[in-house]
């Protein structure tokens, strides 16, 4: 049963921020059900939503990514997707010297985007950070703390926070969003939900139907982290990214 007094609180706190959540009892009602059955067709809800529902989370997120120095480009296709990155690639420059170097998961999203191809015409070599049993970790490390861009995608992205949530599983270190001056993170506009509780409904669902859910690695991101507070010292590698660029194509 659906505790109300965590229910109004989380209310007020929503209403105190301008987030006011929508369509709550459906959501409320998932809680008080765990059953696979309920989840299920919360989850399926989700997934379908119509296109103005989309637009309307969209619309969210730009609100809340704004105040957190968040980039927020919307794009229709892959192609001005690696036309945007290309563009960060070019405006930027490497913020402990040296030659530009980028650092990008094995995804089949970011794979998509043919980054090697794109960049090399900018003269950016682009490591792609591959799973195998074999793997040489000390090389990874090295080319990702030589990377000063690392693009990432995300399992999800939660509008009401500008979150992304990743699983990170094998060919997508956490240390590519972690480490490089500058985050890029390119999702999908389907892959946008409202609020954390349709993720936690979301994986749930998932844990049902695919035995996946949550995992012993998940990263919640929301906007760049960089502070030197750490005797007023920046270390490369410490203290996370410098901007974070979020790239949703929508097409």
């Amino acid at each position: 049963m659906t505790d109300p007094r965590r229910t109004s609180f989380l209310k007020r706190v929503r209403s105190a921020l301008g987030n006011p959540l929508r369509d709550e009892s459906a959501i409320s009602a998932a809680f008080a059900d765990p059953r696979p059955a309920a989840t299920a067709a919360l989850a399926k809800r989700m997934r379908e939503r119509p296109p103005e529902e989309r637009a309307a989370l969209l619309v969210r997120l730009s609100e809340a990514a704004e105040p957190l120095n968040i980039q927020l480009v919307q794009v229709p296709d892959e192609t001005a997707a690696v036309e945007a990155i290309a563009r960060i690639v070019a405006n930027s420059l490497p913020e402990w010297g040296g030659e530009k170097r980028a650092a990008a998961w094995d995804h089949p999203l970011i794979s998509a985007l043919n980054l090697q191809d794109a960049l090399a015409d900018l003269g950016v070599p682009v490591f792609v950070t591959r799973p195998a049993p074999d793997v040489d970790r000390g090389r990874v490390r090295r080319a990702v703390a030589d990377a000063f861009v690392g693009v990432t995608s995300a399992e999800w992205c939660v509008a009401a926070t500008a979150t992304l949530a990743a699983r990170n599983p094998p060919g997508a270190p956490r240390s590519v969003s972690l480490v490089p001056s500058i985050h890029v993170a390119v999702i999908r506009a389907e892959q946008v939900v409202a609020d954390f509780q349709e993720l936690y409904a979301l994986l749930n669902a998932e844990m049902d139907e695919e035995g996946r859910g949550l995992t012993d690695a998940m990263t919640f991101i929301t906007g760049p982290s960089k502070t030197a507070d750490i005797e007023a010292t920046l270390v490369h590698g410490a203290h996370g990214p410098r901007e974070l660029h979020l790239i949703v194509i929508h097409g």
